[in-house]
């Protein structure tokens, strides 16, 4: 389908030829000689942005003040409150935040058609790639059985998903699916979907080259920016609005740059880098501003290492962490198999609009900072939150302390103090638990590490760690080690390439040995699906209060999102993984103290089975092809026997089963009239709940397993489904009754309106506890508005649709923190949810709230972006207090979404309208 542009610019329009073809692209040289500005300090990554301005720029929608702005963005250091339409060139999704967006865009054919529109007028007017990769749970493992097994009974858990996925594809344009059992969505993107420069035709049937640009339904869309495709996460809401043409509303971002000089040392990894990466940038504060990458050191830095500094993007707080294209790019780019067509094209369009970054590359930024790569230690972090890094040789002190923070204890010392001197933990109490397990012959205690799992798309798409994890297996293989007999074990690589490169190796082989067998292409741990526990160690854990620990290459390690079962998750390394494996406890001192012991009673050590830089180097030059690349995305969409198997109806709608459990139509657009209404002022709202510091989305909406006493898992029941086939909340996301009752459900999240009890429980009308989903009902019935009101960076974390949806569909109104993070700020708009910030030194605890009380904020009726509000709150004893809150509708654009509801329902009315 030929892409549709802005008006044909003569000025900025210009001719590239690459060998013997010729391209239009929009030229930012040319935009300066037409006197629109000076370009030439810009960052690349904002010069991506400016291209799209320069492309798009039609005098309504993008102005040619829009693009003059990015000159004046330069001349005030790297600020512009400048609110801007960017429109991206794809969508990328993955099936968890996929299932409810194709849900949405079946419900808005229903809406369209209700409204007297055409169906077809709801269609993707961009290239959408849906990717299944969350759905594989880790039922089986640690055997050469367990890929098929976990295949088989992920088929058997989502046929009902897969096949409604099926169908989207076969009643959507532009819409294609890449079948369960292919790889990870930014692992499939990086490798073979990416282009780094997209050309296409225009509808005047030219060919165009343009930066290759995409937003994704889930927050590690960033790891494709290290190789230089600017890409974030945004919700299911936001993708959807992207998809049917809607442009993104944004201000024009502030860029902080971050310099990397020195190179790797022996013994450290591109995942050490990006810990201490994290733990910096979440110190500097880079909430909804671009990151960028740039020095000496990316001279040294392999791309695979610059693509998981990028998808951690969301875990240090950033829109995106970009890199600029180079010979590295390039490099990467023909190794992974893309023909030399692309690369050409690449290279001579980065370098003829600035995109090209050489010795001479040196922009503007907002704020820089800088890390000398050679002072990077091996290191991990937890125990709650990826910024929350140790260096590896004071994990077990630091754990002690962990241990002592979650029993309470008075003598405990903040982990991050650990590395400076001060009491030992031989000096304190000692808080740790210890119990056998039955019918077995050994003992866990706190600390014992029961899931260690190479996991997840920021690691598992590097080859030098990946190569770097098979190594030590070899090793300790050699020494006769394997697995503690408490780890569950596993390996869920991001491709199938993967596999690839570590059987032509010859190191399958020792990871198998030693436990880690390949359980599937996903996900898996890093999403909660890292399956049950062995019911003697769950039981053991449990009823004993153990602190169970997991350590998983994965990129997240939130409360209740790895397991249940596990109160402490640490991100590390592969090969750290497989270490921990083997140690099996999280209080030993692995970085030097003994490991494990050898059949013959021999102490081994780190370094014993640590493999240097050149092994792992030299194997990965052998055995990381093209032809590999190009060979396992030969047939990405053609998927296994049972994907084709998949039947289903071509139909222009969807015929909603009513008995599904797992896809329901959804309420959004029912009953919905053809004019928007007007915001109203929120009176005598009531408090569903106060949460505290860094609500993550996994709080807000978790996508793990649930119990059958919750209340989805007594709708499930109601409806005769075991707890068997329970499955997840992620899997679930196309079921609205679901999603609703696990909204706030996390098993760790805390309502400050109770005392000490975890779980998703609150006050309702009658001051008796209660689950929030049955407070938020009986509130509804009575027709009383709700509030939520939290601390700082709430909404961290994933890109979670639902956190939001859950938010509306509850009954809340608005949500007032001290800041929140990006994604789930736009989420909550473009559910028709208002965020409030407070203002002049109040929080919830300087208020005092208690959750009895009565909140009224007044002056929506006449709202401007940005704007600060009265709020009153009525105390349960009749007192008041007045305190102002700065609205966090940031667009004016955005104050159009919260007077038609919400952002589809904005876009359903236009497409309604339009001839």
């Amino acid at each position: 389908m030929p892409i549709t542009v802005g008006h044909d610019t003569a000025k900025t329009r210009k001719t590239l030829t690459v060998g013997d073809k010729s391209y239009a692209y929009y030229s930012i040289a040319a935009a300066e000689a037409a006197g629109l500005g000076d370009f030439s300090r810009l960052p690349a990554a904002l010069k991506v942005v400016l291209e799209n301005m320069l492309r798009f720029e039609d005098g309504k929608t993008v102005s040619v003040d829009d693009i003059k702005a990015f000159s004046e963005w330069a001349d005030k250091g790297g600020k512009t409150p400048r609110e801007i339409a960017y429109r991206p060139a794809r969508v990328l999704m993955q099936d968890f935040t996929g299932v409810p967006a194709v849900v949405d865009l079946a419900a808005m054919r229903d809406g369209i058609k209700a409204l007297g529109g055409d169906p077809q007028k709801i269609n993707p007017l961009n290239p959408v790639d849906l990717v299944i990769d969350h759905s594989v749970m880790i039922d089986e493992f640690g055997n050469p059985r367990a890929f098929q097994m976990n295949v088989d009974r992920e088929y058997e858990r989502n046929m009902e998903r897969y096949t409604f996925l099926k169908w989207g594809q076969t009643a959507f344009n532009n819409f294609r699916v890449v079948p369960p059992g292919t790889g990870i969505c930014h692992q499939v993107n990086l490798e073979y979907l990416a282009k780094t420069v997209w050309s296409d035709v225009d509808q005047n049937g030219e060919m165009v080259a343009y930066p290759d640009t995409l937003v994704g339904t889930d927050s590690h869309t960033t790891m494709v920016n290290g190789a230089a495709v600017l890409g974030w996460g945004v919700g299911g809401i936001e993708a959807e609005a992207a998809m049917l043409g809607q442009p993104i509303s944004m201000l024009i971002p502030e860029v902080v740059g971050f310099e990397l000089t020195g190179a790797m040392v022996e013994g450290t990894t591109g995942t050490d880098l990006v810990l201490k990466v994290v733990e910096m940038l979440r110190a500097k504060g880079v909430v909804g501003k671009f990151v960028e990458f740039y020095g000496a050191g990316l001279d040294t830095l392999p791309l695979a290492d610059r693509a998981t500094i990028a998808n951690m993007a969301p875990e240090y707080g950033a829109t995106c962490g970009f890199f600029p294209i180079d010979s590295e790019t390039l490099r990467y780019l023909r190794n992974t198999g893309r023909d030399e067509d692309t690369l050409a094209l690449v290279e001579a369009y980065a370098k003829e609009n600035g995109f090209w970054r050489d010795a001479d590359y040196a922009p503007v930024y907002t704020n820089t900072l800088s890390l000398d790569m050679g002072t990077i230690v091996p290191a991990i972090s937890g125990p709650k939150r990826p910024q929350d890094y140790v260096a590896l040789d004071r994990a077990a002190d630091a754990f002690f302390n962990v241990v002592s923070e979650f029993r309470g204890e008075d003598e405990t010392l903040a982990a991050t103090d650990m590395a400076s001197e001060g009491p030992t933990p031989d000096a304190l109490v000692d808080p740790r638990k210890s119990a056998k397990v039955d019918g077995e012959a050994y003992e866990l205690r706190d600390g014992s590490v029961v899931i260690a799992s190479i996991t997840s798309c920021t690691n598992t798409s590097n080859p030098y760690v990946m190569i770097g994890a098979g190594l030590v297996a070899r090793k300790a293989r050699e020494l006769g080690l394997t697995r503690k007999p408490w780890v569950k074990t596993s390996l869920a690589p991001g491709s199938q390439v993967v596999s690839a490169y570590l059987e032509a190796a010859g190191l399958q082989e020792d990871l198998d040995a030693i436990g880690f067998n390949l359980v599937g292409y996903g996900c898996t741990t890093c999403i909660g699906n890292s399956g049950p526990l062995q019911p003697e160690i769950s039981k053991a854990i449990n009823d004993n209060d153990l602190i169970a620990t997991s350590v998983l290459s994965g990129n997240r390690n939130f409360e209740g999102r790895i397991s249940p079962d596990v109160r402490a998750n640490y991100l590390a390394s592969p090969p750290l993984v497989v270490v921990y494996a083997l140690a099996g406890d999280m209080n030993i001192n692995v970085a030097k103290d003994p490991i494990a012991q050898t059949p013959d009673g021999k102490d081994v050590y780190l370094k014993d089975i640590w493999p240097s830089s050149q092994e792992v180097a030299e194997l990965v030059e052998q055995t990381v092809t093209r032809e590999a690349f190009q060979t396992k995305y030969a047939d990405v969409f053609k998927g296994d026997e049972k994907w084709q198997g998949v039947s289903v109806p071509k139909q222009e709608t969807y015929d909603w089963p009513a008995t599904s459990t797992y896809i329901q139509n959804p309420p959004y657009f029912q009953g919905m009239g053809a004019e928007p209404g007007t915001i109203s002022n929120i009176e005598g709202a009531r408090v569903l709940a106060i949460l505290g510091d860094m609500i993550t989305t996994d709080h807000i909406s978790p996508a793990g397993s649930f119990k059958d006493s919750t209340p989805a898992g007594q709708y499930l029941t109601e409806r005769q489904v075991p707890v068997r086939e329970f499955n997840s909340y992620g899997s679930r996301r196309g079921n609205h009754e679901v999603m609703m009752r696990g909204t706030f459900a996390n098993i760790r999240i805390k309502n400050e309106m109770l005392d000490g009890i975890e779980g998703g429980y609150t006050l309702g009308p009658d001051g008796q506890q209660t689950s929030i989903f049955d407070a938020a009902m009986a509130y509804q019935d009575q027709g009383t508005p709700l509030v939520v009101f939290g601390g700082e960076q709430y909404g961290a974390g994933s890109s979670r649709d639902w956190a939001a949806k859950g938010t509306n569909l509850l009954g809340v109104k608005a949500v007032i923190a001290e800041s929140f993070e990006r994604i789930h700020r736009s989420n909550l708009v473009g559910m028709g949810v208002i965020p409030f910030e407070f203002t002049g030194g109040d929080t919830r605890k300087s208020l005092g709230l208690k959750g009895d009380e009565t909140v009224a904020i007044h002056g929506l009726d006449t709202i401007t972006p940005l704007a600060e509000v009265p709020c009153t709150i009525t105390f349960a004893d009749g007192s008041v207090k007045e305190i102002t809150l700065k609205c966090r509708i940031d667009t004016a654009v955005e104050i159009e979404y919260i007077e038609h509801g919400g952002v589809l329902h904005y876009v359903l009315r236009n497409l309604a309208k339009a001839a």
